[in-house]
């Protein structure tokens, strides 16, 4: 490292930029006084080898402190501390011995001493503690930021993919938990390498785009519970408690030395970037792993509390619409800032394709808490012109009671549809009355997205997502099973919307299975031939179980992991799943840009959709129960991409009765052929393109109970 220099250097960017002869640094506070630079050589130095202290008058510019370190070079090691005044009660808690990750950290040290950070820094003995200030100061076990030099990679020519959301289909998945199962065939399980060793599977499932729990660095030693039944201690598997927002998980790269990390991640990208897929990150700006005032100070409390921060009107105390502790101040100037930049570094660094934004409505309060009718933050999102093309999809509810989902502000956001999660569990668990809601959810949610001006790909629809049951414990369980979280199985939704057929949990039971394998495949059909932007759970496609737990966020275990063996043990649910992306994808008619209007365009083409009961009349919804029937039009809408040569007949029974159905007639020269019938044993169910197969009767259909039906319009 040689002699180190020290000159004014630049207020911008923030963080550490590799620049011609060292490194410059920035960092923001306002309330702070002073504020130090402490280098270390390794990463569990207890202290650092050399420490600068900026000086207010050359290294500040407004509430900027920078310094350009002439002869430091990248992979170098480094935190900060921060002077200033330490009362609570105003919610400042400046503590000059606390070491501070840089908040534009690119990569953190071997992150596994979180725990010995968590030793070193117990929780507070009494309800006051917050209020005594520490004189402790020890690097040793506290994470170190890396120096990152952001050109020294190369992408190949690689971009952003960028698919059009109507033709995507994501993918939600763990990194870990996708390769780390010892049945997994990685060489470098649990990694993003092991992801780079997933990609045949995934490219053969046929999905677009692979939408990853947070990777962004958290504190998985967070929670202290212990599995009751087996003593094991728990961890944050999921990952929803950031506290470096730009840097990318070490413990999930294989090469942990120094940038590795960020250059395996970059692999990891580039690599499904060449297979055809998309990578979407599931991002926490809601809160951090500072959690409350009884919390660990690791970052931004120690910059600047009450900026970073919604705090109370006694500003001691954190508001709290995240239900982890605290809630970021996503629409002060300054946050809006660090928000863009880390997306846009996202963006143009690591060159992801989207952003799922994990309780996206607190981004739409006001420092205060108060829901905002025109957020800045969620509009400048949405507006920015460095993520004009990229994905951001929000979950919209919070914490805090907001629920806003048809009505997200901020222009151009789609959403997690929950509407489209129930209302298909309803319909296919065989409740009374939800015709009407299935056929609108298959419409695309028109009630919901059309009075905004959005579209109907904005409504991401799911049927399950890391947050509870999966496909398989949905039709295998009444209730939860959240035990081992160690909570009395008091955690969890309540409200799952589930049947077990007969029998609570496994079983053996071959008219119990099958009934199961039928309604996995009804739910997965009615997934991906509905209008919107389908989105498949991990594992879902083989059955993947977590004994009935519906909360799964500390089972970093083989609860959570994908088992591999389920491809061959579920090899027929896998190839339904397969056959119905490849379906859904291959048909522009499921791809719609414009809502269904019931009307033709043109005098000589059919409606886009007409509705049917089963005796092949125009519905009344009011009387129609547990049926659904409907003919969507190929022909061209408004938007001509949405044209293509089929029409097609879909027919869904979720009674417990077979019904002999009325189908309408095909259109002229042409014959309806039996694409899929999910009351047949695999390979019937679902018949592979050119291999469908035509009716015998053109007229009548039987659709047994619990099944699924699609048929093809075709030439004779």
């Amino acid at each position: 490292m040689g002699n180190l220099r020290f000159l004014p250097g630049k207020p911008l960017p923030q963080g550490a930029t590799v620049v011609e002869g060292g490194v410059n640094f920035s960092v923001f506070t306002r309330n702070g006084t002073a504020v130090f630079l402490d280098f270390f050589r390794e990463a569990a130095d207890e202290e650092p080898y050399q420490t600068f202290q900026f000086n207010a008058k050359t290294n500040r510019t407004g509430d900027i402190w920078h310094v350009f370190v002439e002869g430091l070079s990248a992979e170098s090691l480094y935190l900060y501390r921060v002077d200033g005044p330490f009362r609570p009660s105003d919610g400042l808690r400046f503590n000059v011995n606390k070491y501070l990750l840089d908040p534009y950290a690119k990569v953190l040290t071997e992150t596994s001493i979180f725990a010995g950070m968590r030793d070193a820094s117990p929780p507070p003995p009494h309800i006051d503690a917050d209020l005594a200030f520490s004189s402790l100061r020890s690097a040793k076990n506290f994470p170190k930021c890396v120096v990152v030099d952001d050109d020294d990679f190369d992408w190949a020519g690689d971009r952003p993919l960028n698919y059009p959301l109507r033709m995507s289909v994501v993918y939600e998945a763990h990194v870990r938990g996708l390769s780390v199962h010892p049945s997994s065939p990685a060489a470098h399980p649990g990694t993003y390498r092991g992801v780079i060793e997933s990609i045949p599977y995934l490219r053969e499932l046929g999905i677009t785009s692979l939408e990853l729990l947070p990777i962004n660095e958290f504190d998985e030693f967070e929670n202290s519970r212990s599995n009751p039944a087996t003593g094991e201690s728990l961890r944050n598997y999921w990952g929803y408690s950031t506290i470096s927002f730009f840097a990318p998980k070490a413990t999930f790269s294989s090469d942990r030395a120094g940038s590795g990390p960020v250059r395996e991640f970059k692999e990891m990208v580039r690599e499904l970037h060449r297979a055809g897929i998309e990578v979407i990150l599931d991002i926490v700006f809601n809160h951090t792993a500072e959690g409350n005032e009884r919390g660990v100070t690791m970052c931004f409390r120690g910059f600047d509390n009450p900026i970073y921060y919604m705090l109370e009107d006694d500003r001691r105390y954190y508001r709290n619409y995240s239900g982890c502790g605290n809630t970021v101040n996503c629409n002060h100037p300054v946050v809006r800032t660090l928000i863009i930049d880390c997306l846009r570094y996202w963006v143009t660094e690591m060159h992801v394709d989207g952003f799922r934004f994990d309780l996206g409505s607190i981004l739409g309060r006001d420092q205060r808490g108060n829901i905002l009718e025109n957020p800045p933050m969620l509009e400048r999102i949405a507006e920015d012109p460095i993520l004009r093309n990229t994905k951001i999809i929000a979950e919209a509810w919070d914490a805090g009671g907001a629920y806003q989902v048809g009505w997200f502000p901020g222009g151009r956001w789609a959403e997690w549809n929950d509407r489209f999660r129930d209302d298909v569990r309803k319909f296919w668990r065989g409740d009374p009355g939800m015709s009407h809601h299935f056929a609108t959810r298959l419409a695309g949610s028109s009630d919901l997205y059309l009075r905004d001006g959005r579209k109907p790909f904005h409504s991401v629809n799911f049927l399950t997502s890391h947050d509870g049951f999966t496909l398989n414990d949905l039709v295998s369980y009444n209730g939860k099973h959240n035990d081992a979280n160690g909570e009395e199985n008091r955690d969890g939704s309540d409200h799952n919307v589930s049947y077990n057929y007969g029998i609570e949990g496994e079983t053996d039971n071959p008219r119990v299975e099958a009934i199961r394998d039928r309604q996995l495949k009804n739910m997965l059909l009615s997934l991906l031939v509905s209008i919107g932007t389908p989105m498949i759970l991990m594992g879902d496609e083989v059955r993947r179980t977590q004994a009935g737990n519906n909360n799964a966020y500390c089972q970093d275990n083989e609860l959570s992991w994908l088992d591999w063996g389920f491809l061959s043990a579920h090899a027929d649910v896998l190839r339904f799943t397969r056959l119905a992306i490849a379906f859904r994808r291959a048909h522009r008619a499921f791809q719609r840009h414009e809502f269904l209007s019931g009307r033709a365009v043109s005098s000589h083409q059919l409606p886009d959709v007409e509705w049917f009961d089963e005796r092949g009349c125009s519905p009344d919804w009011t009387r129609l129960d547990r049926y659904v029937a409907y003919r969507l039009s190929g022909s061209c809408g408004a938007v001509m991409s949405d044209c293509e040569p089929n029409d097609f007949f879909i027919m869904f029974n979720s009674s417990q009765r077979d019904i002999t159905a009325t189908i309408c007639p095909p259109a002229a020269g042409k014959k309806w052929f039996r694409v899929v019938d999910t009351s047949y044993d695999a390979p019937h169910d679902f018949l592979a393109a050119g291999n469908e197969e035509p009716l015998q009767n053109q007229e009548k259909y039987v659709i047994l109970s619990r099944t699924s039906v699609v048929l093809l319009a075709k030439l004779v």
